[in-house]
């Protein structure tokens, strides 16, 4: 039986590439060269700032889930793992890595009768979140930009809901630049399991090991790892470097500092 062969490196992957953006969380000037060849990111988190894009509209849905009742709203957020008070998101919620029916399944058992459909409640989470500004981890139009003059392909991988995630990225002018898009609905189920990374990767024409899954919960790790993956954690979510560091290749402050560890593993 013949072995099979690595992928070798794309023509064009080894290059100097300029990231145009202000901010000191990007190397200046990096010199990629390496086998990777696409990269995967998961969006609420990792793209966007997760507490700088989610809490007002989750406290807008807590608020009208209750009727403005303190008691009610309170034992809401304590479901799905929201602080109303500090307007912010506990570990271990299920607002930060589960599907928008975790979502749903979460808040049901305790809004008072007559309850809602379960699919009508699923569709009102994800037409809020279609409908929320998020918050830019970094200026993402110019990240992308310089990844794709790299050569890499680029993926987008979420629990949330294709359609708004497809909002999402339009609204920043990102959409028409990534290669595969997945939600949790999108026919190749929800991570941890590794179908949308699976998907993602056929889709990109590449075998998962010359791909890289960036996230910010150890949802998108075990994923990427499952998959093949090599994986890279970030800290623009709720999750601390000690929750993400065992399922991580690295753990980095943001998507920003990803060029720059990319290029100390071109050797």
């Amino acid at each position: 039986m013949e072995r099979e062969q690595p992928l070798a490196p794309e023509k064009g992957f080894s290059k100097s590439i300029r990231f145009p953006l202000s901010s000191a969380r990007t190397a200046p000037h990096i010199r990629i060269m390496t086998y990777t060849r696409a990269i995967l990111f998961d969006k609420d988190g990792t793209l966007f700032d997760f507490q700088a894009s989610w809490s007002s509209s989750t406290s807008s849905l807590i608020a009208e889930l209750s009727g403005g009742d303190p008691v009610l709203s309170a034992v809401l957020a304590d479901a799905v793992g929201y602080d109303v008070e500090l307007r912010s998101f506990r570990q271990g919620s299920v607002l930060v890595a589960g599907t928008s029916a975790d979502v749903a399944d979460a808040l049901l058992p305790y809004l008072p009768n007559p309850q809602p459909l379960r699919s009508v409640l699923i569709d009102e989470i994800d037409s809020r979140a279609a409908q929320t500004q998020l918050a830019e981890a970094v200026p993402l139009k110019a990240y992308f930009a310089a990844l794709t003059r790299a050569g890499y392909g680029i993926a987008v991988i979420t629990n949330d809901g294709e359609a708004p995630a497809r909002a999402h990225l339009e609204a920043v002018g990102v959409l028409d630049q990534i290669g595969f898009l997945a939600g949790y609905d999108s026919g190749h189920g929800a991570k941890p399991a590794p179908g949308q990374i699976l998907a993602a990767c056929a889709a990109l024409g590449i075998l998962p090991g010359a791909a890289i899954m960036v996230g910010d919960s150890t949802h998108d790790l075990l994923a990427g790892r499952s998959a093949g993956t090599r994986t890279v954690g970030v800290l623009t979510g709720v999750a601390v470097h000690h929750d993400l560091a065992p399922h991580a290749d690295v753990v980095l402050p943001d998507i920003g500092h990803l060029p720059g560890w990319l290029d100390t593993q071109a050797g």
